[in-house]
């Protein structure tokens, strides 16, 4: 049985194909069109998934989409009707597109599908599980679990903002659900908005300016009084109630009521290009304190109504991998498994996936290894032809291994060196996070090595981290955690050996002083705070890599390297030979590795091309 998953027309679009409950293909629409978050139809992502698995698309058991459209314009009609006369520019600006496109989403996709070959009149089911459902599923079904909790939060689906859901066996159980306007994801959106990022791509940096607030601040404690007086009720089952007087995101044109905002907090919304001061990370830290807090209550509640032993999250809130990091250490459960493409784009698989064990009624088989996911490696591959017939294009140089265990001694000699090395190997990551099939690597050790990537090659603030990746043996060597983080999803504590001692009045340094005070012997991964987003690298997974970090651990005695995404600010990550080549070209990355070929920057022609990636891309 052959099952195709899709996403699309929010963020985030994908498609993820299945075969007898088997995770075969999955892959971003971004990967392909180069417009990062790129919400629509994802029509390259499913002829890449057919053809890896050569699947005819008119023989296939069942298209499946990942949500409701009705409900969600149900939930769009109730919401303006809640609150009228309020909203009535945004809702003549959207209703429009409801009523020609999305209320008509069954037909928009079958014309879209006939594009790439569907025949409408062919007997392929067209299915419609509801947002929330495929996002449980997605991290259900993959997980090594009989029997487990399911934790799902999000800005919103159709209704629902959260789920807690109990798993066992083929089936899931919905057993209590938040419901807009009232959601976690659409708060931690909205201050993501006030302090300048983009809502829906920026959230991840919010995370990460976050440490650079002072905790022992009495600003934090005024923060956090504000917005559980004024804005947000935390109750103790996990849920929240947001005061709507502050928020515009319900029927306006943006997340909040800026003027409102301004006199609660003292300073007005920043601008993408401000400066940020203490009072943005000071406000920074509170909102993700008190995220911690509720998916704290949420991790509780969910264990008192299951009492499962394992818990499984999904949706874009679980993403915030310091939270999850607070929640395992927490002790709730047992054991945490959290979908590596936790947000939209993991519907499509969670909504395949629903599909075959709900719809259809057939058994799972729970996996024996770590999960099912297969590392996340579910993207397209290439050929050494394909990177020669690059080299060709650009006329570019380029050294060939024949045998790998060289092309890893090298490559780890060169990081070693302090050189910022482009990795390109094998399937793509599936998901936001690069996993070392498409990465840029570095030197922990190396205390520029963090200024460097940011500036230099990632293009983006300075004050962002960089992860760690770890051979998974040697995990509890660098930091305060046994376990495994195979998909970069949990931030624990650098080894308290590793660390180095900070000045008593550190806490109150400006930003730029904190950044760049070498607080371990592996400043480039460890943040301002101490702590790590962790990869645990896995030699049945991704051997390679493994090797190569394996090679550095052999030269340095360290098992631990930099990862970050192989991509610029704005642009998706990377994905065939000439992507890489393109990016690695305009950055000042010293090395590039695709496949079995080594590239020296040194030895390549100029780069004649007159594009810009500042213009070609939208910077997040």
């Amino acid at each position: 049985m052959t099952i195709l998953g899709i996403s699309a027309f929010y963020h985030d679009s994908a498609a993820a194909l299945i075969e007898d409950g088997r995770i075969v293909a999955a892959a971003q629409e971004e990967r392909f069109t180069r417009k990062k978050h790129d919400p629509g139809f994802p029509a390259q992502a499913i002829k890449y998934c057919l053809q890896y698995s050569g699947t005819d698309i008119n023989k296939l058991d069942a298209i499946v989409f990942y949500d409701k459209p009705l409900l969600k314009f149900e939930r769009l009609l109730e919401t303006y009707y809640a609150f009228a006369p309020k909203g009535i520019r945004s809702f003549l600006m959207s209703i429009p597109v409801w009523l020609k496109e999305k209320l008509f989403l069954k037909r928009l996709i079958r014309e879209e599908l006939e594009k790439i070959g569907y025949n409408s009149a062919s007997k392929v089911k067209l299915l419609f599980p509801e947002h929330h459902l495929s996002h449980a599923a997605s991290a259900f079904y993959p997980s090594p679990f009989e029997r487990a909790a399911i934790l799902t939060i999000d800005g919103v689906g159709e209704w629902a903002t959260a789920s807690i859901c109990l798993g066992e066996g083929k089936n899931i159980s919905i057993l209590k659900e938040m419901r807009f306007p009232h959601s976690l994801g659409l708060l931690y959106s909205a201050f993501t908005y006030f302090l300048g990022f983009r809502v829906n791509s920026g959230e991840y940096k919010l995370m990460g300016l976050a440490p650079y607030g002072d905790p022992y601040s009495p600003d934090i404690e005024r923060y956090i009084k504000t917005i559980k007086d004024k804005l947000v009720d935390l109750r103790d089952d996990g849920s929240i109630w947001l005061n709507q007087e502050y928020f515009d995101y319900a029927t306006g044109l943006k997340m909040v009521d800026e003027g409102k905002w301004e006199q609660l907090f003292g300073f007005p919304k920043r601008q993408p290009d401000d400066e940020l001061k203490d009072y943005h990370c000071n406000l920074g830290l509170a909102i993700q304190q008190l995220t911690e807090e509720v998916v704290l209550n949420m991790g509780r509640e969910a264990k008192r109504l299951t009492n499962a032993d394992a818990l499984v999250m999904a949706g874009g809130v679980a993403l915030n991998c310091v939270s999850n990091g607070k929640l395992q250490s927490a002790g709730i459960f047992n054991d945490i498994f959290i979908q590596p493409a936790a947000g939209d784009a993991g519907g499509a698989l969670g909504a395949a996936l629903a599909a075959y064990h709900i719809y259809f009624g057939k058994e799972r088989e729970v996996t024996t290894e770590r999960d099912a996911m297969r590392g996340s490696y579910l993207g397209p591959t290439f050929s050494d032809l394909d990177v020669e017939l690059m080299a060709v294009k650009y006329k570019a140089v380029a050294k060939q291994f024949t045998n790998f265990d060289e092309l890893s001694s090298e490559t780890a000699k060169l990081l070693a060196e302090g050189n910022v090395v482009g990795w390109v190997q094998g399937r793509m990551e599936f998901g936001p996070r690069a996993l070392g099939g498409r990465s840029i690597l570095g030197d922990p050790r190396n205390a520029e090595m963090q200024k460097k990537l940011n500036l230099k090659i990632k293009y983006r603030e300075s004050f962002r981290p960089f992860a760690p990746s770890v051979l998974a043996e040697d995990c509890a060597e660098y930091f305060d955690y046994d376990g495994i983080s195979p998909y970069m999803l949990l931030v624990h504590p650098v080894a308290e050996k590793r660390r180095m001692p900070v000045p008593a009045d550190y806490a109150s340094f400006p930003l730029r002083e904190k950044l760049y005070y070498q607080r371990s012997d592996l400043p480039s991964i460890t943040h301002i705070d101490y702590s790590a987003r962790i990869q645990t690298v896995h030699k049945d997974t991704n051997p390679r890599y493994y090797q190569l970090i394996d090679s550095f651990k052999k030269l340095t005695g360290y098992g631990v390297i930099v990862n970050t995404s192989f991509n610029v600010r704005g642009e998706p990550i990377v994905s065939t030979p000439d992507d890489a080549y393109r990016c690695f070209m305009r950055t000042e990355m010293d090395y590039l590795v695709v496949g079995n070929f080594l590239f020296d920057k040194r030895q390549q022609p100029a780069w004649q091309e007159k594009d810009n990636w500042k213009e070609e891309f939208v910077l997040d």
